[in-house]
């Protein structure tokens, strides 16, 4: 039953991102884009509420007592986020705070109906732990329970704390009292107004798609206005191919005081989704390749392929963060060899969502990225001594 609404749910999804790319015509999808066009409107209306509602502390929001930096976009997904988590959180153990990412943990495995009922007629939602998806000594839970970005982030961060909790108080409060924890890195934080206290905010830019189409959710890609960057202490301008002059201009209109740092996701080796073993990226070269990605936008992927000179000869998507069956990558593997590609290559994120398989005619191995900083590495080095001695 959980399968059929999920397969409904990407379906509906990616009908959806069809309809606000414009990628779809005729009548119903024009009359699908009029209604998202409404809701956008009040969804305008409800962030702005929702944002004085703070400011007048109606709503109130929570202080810790540590360092608090929340990463997170203007747009919905896509802007190279876990990569720049990772970084951050790589770096500031590296200088001695002893770090927890807290995410929502999208997609993750929910509760049993029964349990999450008893918790809501109990109230006894504030007195259930978050998931612990890593004590920063061991990997405690599979992709499906943690969710597979804070689960890519537990397997290549060993020493840092990774919770999963929609409230990022209670998680946060959790990992000071448990874990010892002095500085919280909120994975998605953007948006999550309720944990302030000592916080910095970075924002991910996508400069291939930096505003999305420029509208609100949900007729378009965008969680909040261009104009709420006015928030941000440093600004991150994602995939970056050095022609960005445009773009800061735009982004300096918004907050002309924050530091702005170019990135790419940086290719570092293949691995063997199965076996772990590692290869050079010099395999790719002349090879003929499959892709298979159930990411926000694969064109990245499959283009940085190219990049490293194979011949993509197959490319297979499927929705966001989807959970792979093992006849969905049996199927892939059997066009794979139709068009006598000698690999699959996949993403970590992707990797991680995996079933096992019966047999595997064809290597599957997925490309780890890390963020490589091409302008701005002062303001990043700026950034992190401003968290430290805080």
């Amino acid at each position: 039953m959980r399968e059929r609404i999920r397969a409904w749910t990407e379906s509906l999804e990616t009908f959806l991102l069809e309809v606000i790319l414009e990628e779809r015509r005729g009548t119903r999808a024009g009359l699908v884009r009029a209604i998202l066009y409404v809701l956008s409107k009040l969804f305008q209306v409800a962030i702005k509420l929702r944002r004085f509602l703070y400011n007048v502390r109606i709503l109130r929001d929570s202080t810790l007592g540590v360092q608090v930096i929340a990463i997170g976009n203007l747009t919905v997904g896509g802007t190279g986020k876990t990569p720049v988590v990772e970084k951050f959180a790589r770096e500031l153990s590296d200088q001695g705070r002893n770090v927890a990412i807290l995410s929502r943990g999208y997609r993750s495995k929910p509760q049993p109906v029964h349990k999450w009922l008893l918790n809501k007629v109990f109230l006894r939602e504030d007195t259930v732990p978050p998931r612990v998806v890593s004590d920063g000594k061991s990997l405690l839970l599979d992709s499906e329970m943690a969710g597979d970005e804070p689960y890519m982030l537990a397997s290549n961060l060993k020493d840092v704390v990774v919770l999963v909790d929609k409230d990022r108080v209670k998680s946060g409060r959790y990992a000071i009292e448990k874990f010892g924890c002095d500085t919280l890195l909120l994975d998605d934080g953007f948006q999550y107004w309720k944990l302030r206290g000592r916080r910095l905010d970075i924002v991910l830019i996508d400069r291939q798609q930096p505003f999305g189409n420029e509208w609100l959710l949900p007729r378009g890609t965008l969680s909040e206005p261009p104009s709420h960057l006015a928030r941000a202490s440093t600004i991150f301008i994602t995939k970056s191919d050095g022609h960005t002059e445009e773009l800061r201009r735009r982004i300096t209109q918004f907050n002309p005081t924050a530091s702005i740092i170019e990135c790419i996701h940086h290719p570092l080796y293949l691995e063997d989704v199965f076996t772990g073993q590692r290869l050079e990226l010099g395999s790719l070269k002349a090879r003929k390749v499959a892709s298979l990605s159930g990411i926000a936008q694969p064109e990245s992927f499959e283009q940085s392929l190219l990049q490293l000179g194979s011949e993509l000869v197959y490319a297979k998507r499927f929705a966001d963060h989807h959970r792979f069956t093992q006849q969905e990558v049996l199927n892939v593997i059997n066009r794979s060899k139709k068009r006598q590609a000698e690999m699959i290559v996949t993403t970590q994120k992707d990797a991680v969502r995996f079933p096992k398989l019966d047999r595997r005619d064809l290597p599957i191995v997925f490309m780890r990225v890390e963020i490589k900083i091409l302008n701005g590495a002062d303001g990043f080095q700026d950034c992190v001594r401003k968290i430290c001695f805080r």
